[in-house]
């Protein structure tokens, strides 16, 4: 099962039509590390997700999941909520 890190860079890679050989240049990174983090068996730390949020030019929250490719969804889950930011609405479950 996929974490949403590991798919969301997937995601990124392809979408913007970018290797992970270049990703890895461009950040200055190890290919193996990058490798742990596409198939989940890491993932990045704080200043790699900002790094990386920068390079893609999306937020650390998109890459972590905790938005979608709106920016309009919050998942909670301190208190089991999802808030949709454009319809200024929060949902219970």
């Amino acid at each position: 099962m996929k974490n949403k890190v590991q798919e969301r860079l997937n995601e990124l890679l392809v979408e913007k039509g970018i290797t992970a050989y270049k990703l890895s240049k461009d950040l200055n990174i190890s290919k193996s590390v990058l490798h742990y983090w596409l198939t989940g068996k890491t993932a990045p730390n704080c200043d790699y997700l900002i790094n990386l949020a920068i390079y893609f030019e999306v937020t650390a929250d998109y890459i972590l999941g905790l938005e979608d490719e709106t920016g309009a969804k919050y998942v909670n889950s301190f208190n089991n909520t999802v808030v949709n930011a454009s319809e200024n609405s929060t949902i219970k479950f």
